[in-house]
This record gives structure tokens, C-alpha cells and sequence, in this order.
């Protein structure tokens, strides 16, 4: 069974090189948490994957990188937990797919998540990018 707070962030396949942004998950107003799990499922191939995963502040019209994963070629799972609780006393400028590799920024946790996905090279063999969270 399922946790209440599951939420699917996608399941992208990765075949060429290319951008894909996966639908905001909504509804998560007064959200205080989120843990995020993304895992590679590698087939053949392929040279990056790059996994943003994005907020908003403002109804999804400006997306916000709280986090940056990095993948490569290898089946990997990485697992991120950001939190609204902390204090974020400098000012962070939002970008879109321009964060630093397999960093993430804390405290920013708008009411609604996706998934953007960034590859380069070629993948084959069924390659995928698993995206889900738990929020709280």
C-alpha cells in the first residue's frame, strides 16, 4: 500500500538527446516536506541525464530548481529531502534547468512539483527515469 503523501513525479523514457518536463503535481498547498526519489534504470548508451526537480511560487508560471541530479551510465537512485521549515535569509534567484550538478537548495518548497529532464547521447535498452515523492 501506498503512503498517503505518494505522489508520482514520472516515469520518463530515455531514448535520444533531449529536454522533457514532466506535468506539475498540485494540490500540495501548505506542504512542509518532500522527499524525492529518482532512479535510473539504465539500459544501453547514452552519456548524461540531468534531473531537475522544480516548485513554483506562482501558479507554475516560473519554475524553480531546488535540486540537481546527475546521471550517467549506470542504474542509480538518488533520494533528496527538502524541507519549507528552513529559514531561507538570502535571496535565491530562480532559474529553469540551470542548476549546479547533484546540488539542491533547501527551504523552497512551493505548492506544486515536476520533474525536468535534460539527456545527452543516445539511450537504448528500455532506459528510464523514475521520479516520486513522499510529501508531508
Amino acid at each position: 500500500m501506498l503512503s498517503p503523501g505518494y505522489k508520482s513525479l514520472g516515469t520518463f523514457s530515455i531514448t535520444v538527446a533531449g529536454t522533457a518536463v514532466g506535468d506539475w503535481v498540485t494540490g500540495l498547498e501548505g506542504c512542509l516536506s518532500i522527499l524525492a526519489q529518482m532512479r535510473l534504470v539504465y539500459g544501453s548508451g547514452g552519456t548524461t541525464v540531468r534531473a531537475y526537480l522544480q516548485t513554483s511560487a506562482d501558479n507554475g508560471d516560473t519554475p524553480i530548481d531546488v535540486a540537481c541530479v546527475l546521471f550517467g551510465t549506470a542504474s542509480e537512485n538518488a533520494v533528496l529531502n527538502l524541507s519549507a521549515l528552513t529559514p531561507k535569509t538570502t535571496q535565491v534567484t530562480p532559474s529553469d534547468g540551470a542548476m549546479t550538478d547533484d546540488t539542491n537548495v533547501d527551504g523552497i518548497i512551493g505548492d506544486r512539483f515536476r520533474v525536468k529532464v535534460v539527456s545527452t547521447g543516445t539511450y537504448a535498452g528500455s532506459t528510464q527515469l523514475v521520479c516520486s515523492a513522499v510529501v508531508r
